[in-house]
């Protein structure tokens, strides 16, 4: 399991969400591609604290509060 990772998060998504989450996270994130956005879901990006909170806090606006690992 990656610490890093936001998987945990992201399945709990529901299938007619994952647009706006996937927007909101890369938003969040300043990123722009798809690539660099799964990198992070992956955890192959060390997130920096003020990004692990703006994960959180969009993962919190649909409910979901155990985001972090596979």
């Amino acid at each position: 399991m990656d610490k890093f990772s936001f998987q945990k998060g992201w399945s709990q998504v529901k299938i007619g969400e994952t647009t706006a989450v996937r927007s909101k996270l890369m938003k969040a994130l300043n990123i722009t591609t798809r690539m660099a956005f799964h990198d992070r879901l992956k955890g192959k990006v060390v997130p920096k604290i003020n990004e692990y909170h703006a994960i959180e806090k969009v993962f919190a606006e649909y409910g979901i509060k155990k985001v972090w690992g596979d």
